[in-house]
């Protein structure tokens, strides 16, 4: 644990697990304030476990959720209410502490001065200058204070950012670089399918972000918080701006948990279960092995989602183990999707359509997830009529698979960058902006209509960099993107169909069809997903190595 202590009564920490809590109260404290809304990270403990640890051990836990960078003095006197009547010692945590050691600031804006809060907080580890600045003008930013200034920013330290970082690097190693993302682990998202079916650790899919940073771009460890383009600057946590020469933001999805009621409350115990986050998959893998028959639903949220046939290969795989250990035929299988189609691409809709028979699933198009009651196992979903209107069905489980729904992360959608319906508003073929000729964007936060996975990401980032140096007069030419998405379905343990499309649906395969029709079950497909693409994942992408990826350049 790394716990900073602000005065006697009052200290605030990074991250606490469900393990840290015990270890709070042996210390001696007896109050915990969450500062971190829910589901800001994958492999983030909600609220809720971290509430049941302390009433186990007799300590007093508090949520005040607070967005990144969004700290208002209201906020802050709201905490200053809770120090004033929690048991203390008090133990206040956000992601890194940042936010929790700003409300503290800001709530003794009118008890001390500016230079004791300024020392208090810098002795405690955390250096707020911009806030010392917001007290001082009394609640108001001073405008126009930089922080850093690079010739190009990377919103977003995940698939895409750490991609076209190495592809700019790969390029121009004289390059400025900076990529801003508050995470301390980098993950391989695509293996976590691979978890829930028992195949991989899902220590294998983590990799620490420091390690995974390309040599020579600077990492700024912070949340953005709003972007100003007309002044080529982001805002992080604790008011401060960073200025760049050209922008990239590549910041990800928001996998809304808090969208399906009553999910964040049961998520990891009572046969809830998702392998959209990281520590939930390993649960997929003990709940497929132990199931001894019943009903196993599978859920898919309205469209766009990142990996738009993950839900099923969950569905698939499970299916299989339970097929393999002579359970299958006492489970009743069912699919409820928010979609009209099993898959988006009409040419591999049959050999789908063979397992999802072959397992008897049942499928169940049109239904959307509204809530989950864990504890009584019973799922509540919004059924659309042909004639649209809509009713509700009621069902019972013994194992539910939930996909939320997603959108893009608040932070964009709140920005002068979304479009109207809060996605990056970019070319879909250059990647860059439609209104600000000095930002791009990549992966799966932007508006283009192309599959959200990082086989998508692999192709668009040396189309970013490529247009980025061409845009600072660095090369010439014109990168385009052609939609290119992958999804290997793994439709059983040893088998996958190898979806690969372009915009528009048009199949476009990476190899012939005498070695691999991707549109059959192949072992050749799930050789490639098991074997090779995780090392072309660490090894070939993240550094830099475009290999099968090299943009198309128009020369005009």
């Amino acid at each position: 644990m790394d716990v900073h202590s602000l005065t006697p009564d009052v200290s605030v920490s990074p991250q606490i697990s469900v393990a840290d809590v015990s270890t709070l109260q042996t210390l001696g404290f007896r109050s915990i304030v969450s500062h971190r809304p829910d589901a800001e990270a994958p492999d983030q403990p909600n609220f809720e476990e971290i509430a049941q640890a302390a009433k186990a051990v007799g300590l007093k836990a508090v949520h005040q959720p607070v967005p990144a960078g969004q700290a208002s003095d209201r906020q802050a006197a709201d905490f200053a209410a809770l120090l004033a009547e929690l048991p203390k010692p008090v133990l206040a945590y956000c992601r890194t502490g940042t936010r929790s050691a700003t409300l503290w600031a800001l709530s003794q804006a009118n008890t001390l001065s500016v230079a004791e809060i300024e020392r208090t907080t810098a002795k405690a580890g955390y250096e707020l200058k911009a806030v010392m600045r917001r007290i001082a003008n009394a609640g108001k930013v001073a405008p126009g204070v930089v922080e850093a200034e690079h010739t190009v920013v990377i919103v977003g330290g995940g698939a895409a950012g750490i991609a076209v970082a190495s592809s700019l690097r790969a390029r121009d190693p004289s390059l400025d670089i900076a990529i801003i993302d508050p995470a301390d682990v980098h993950y391989y998202q695509p293996g976590w399918t691979l978890v829930g079916a028992g195949v991989f650790d899902s220590g294998d899919t983590a990799r620490t972000m420091a390690s995974r940073v390309p040599r020579g771009v600077r990492w700024l460890k912070a949340p953005v918080v709003a972007f100003e383009p007309d002044s080529h600057a982001v805002v992080l946590e604790g008011c401060r701006r960073v200025r760049y020469q050209r922008l990239v933001v590549c910041p990800g999805i928001k996998v809304d948990w808090h969208g399906v009621e009553g999910l964040v409350e049961t998520m990891g115990q009572n046969g809830v279960t998702s392998n959209y986050h990281f520590d939930l998959a390993p649960y997929t893998a003990e709940l497929v092995k132990t199931l001894r028959g019943g009903k196993a639903l599978f859920t898919q949220p309205p469209m766009p989602i990142k990996c738009a046939g993950a839900p099923q290969k969950a569905m698939y795989l499970s299916c299989d183990t339970w097929r393999r250990n002579g359970t299958l035929h006492n489970t009743q299988v069912q699919f409820f999707s928010a979609g009209t189609a099993l898959f988006g691409v009409p040419d591999y809709v049959p050999a789908l359509m063979k397992y999802v028979e072959a397992y008897g699933v049942d499928l169940r198009f049109g239904h959307t997830l509204r809530s989950v009651d864990g504890p009584r196992r019973r799922a509540v979903f919004e059924r659309v009529l042909p004639d649209g209107s809509r009713e509700t069905v009621e069902t019972d489980f013994d194992m539910i698979h939930v996909v939320p729904p997603q959108t893009a992360p608040d932070f964009v959608r709140a920005s002068p960058l979304a479009d109207v319906a809060g996605w990056i508003d970019i070319d879909a073929s250059t990647l860059r902006h439609k209104r600000y000729e000095h930002i791009y964007a990549l992966g799966d936060a932007t508006s283009t209509t192309n599959a959200k996975t990082a086989a998508a990401a692999r192709k668009q980032a040396p189309v970013v960099a490529h247009n980025v140096l061409a845009s600072l007069g660095r090369a010439s030419g014109l990168a385009t993107y052609d939609g290119y998405g992958s999804c290997p379905l793994t439709v059983e343990r040893g088998k996958v169909v190898l979806a690969e499309f372009l915009y528009g649906g048009m199949v476009a395969p990476s190899f012939p069809a005498w070695l691999l029709d991707g549109t059959r079950p192949s072992r050749l497909a799930w050789f490639l997903k098991e074997r090779i693409l995780p090392p072309l994942y660490w090894d070939g992408m993240l550094k830099g190595r475009e290999w099968l990826a090299r943009p198309v350049l128009d020369d005009r």
